[in-house]
C-alpha cells in the first residue's frame, strides 16, 4: 500500500491489463469506464474523495475497466489480495450498493429518475464533471441531458 499523486487525464489502469489495483481517493476525482468496439466511452462509476475504485476482476484476470483521473488526485494504492480484503470491507460494501442500485436503475428508471439518483449519489461532483460524462453515466445522449435539465429548471 502506498500513496500516489495522479495528474488530471492520467490513465492509471487500462482494459486488458493484469493485476489491477484498488484505489482509495483522498483528494480529487477518478472514473472507471469501458470503451466499446465503436470507440464510445461508457462511464461505469465515479470515485470522488472518500470513495474506492477498482476493477472487479480477480488479480489474475484481465481487467474490464479503464481508470483515469478527472482532476489532479491523491490516492492510496492497494494490491488486490483476496485474503486481505477484510481491510476494505466498508468501502467495498458502499461500492457494491451503489453499483447494484445503478444496475436496477438502468433497467427500470426513467432518465429523470436516473439523473435524480446521480445527484443523490454524487452531490459534490455535478460541477466537476463534464456534461457528456454525466450523460454517459446515465446512458443518455448529452442532448437528452440538456433537455432534461431545461425541463427540471422550468418546474
Amino acid at each position: 500500500m502506498h500513496q500516489r499523486a495522479i495528474k488530471k487525464g492520467e490513465i492509471i489502469q487500462r482494459s486488458g491489463e493484469l493485476n489491477s489495483k484498488i484505489y482509495h481517493v483522498h483528494e480529487g476525482l477518478l472514473r472507471g469506464y469501458s470503451i466499446d468496439e465503436k470507440g464510445k466511452e461508457h462511464i461505469f462509476i465515479f470515485a470522488p474523495e472518500g470513495w474506492t475504485i477498482a476493477d472487479n476482476q480477480s488479480p489474475e484476470a484481465p481487467c474490464d475497466l479503464f481508470i483515469d483521473a478527472l482532476e489532479d488526485s491523491i490516492v492510496t494504492v492497494h494490491e488486490k489480495d483476496i485474503s486481505k480484503e477484510h481491510q476494505n470491507v466498508k468501502p467495498l460494501v458502499k461500492r457494491l450498493a451503489v453499483l447494484q442500485k445503478r444496475i436496477i436503475m438502468l433497467m427500470s428508471y426513467s432518465a429523470k429518475e436516473r439523473y435524480a439518483h446521480f445527484l443523490e449519489t454524487y452531490p459534490n461532483i455535478i460541477q466537476r464533471v463534464p456534461q457528456k460524462m454525466i450523460a454517459s453515466y446515465l446512458g443518455i445522449t448529452p442532448e437528452a441531458l440538456s433537455t432534461l435539465k431545461r425541463k427540471l429548471i422550468k418546474k
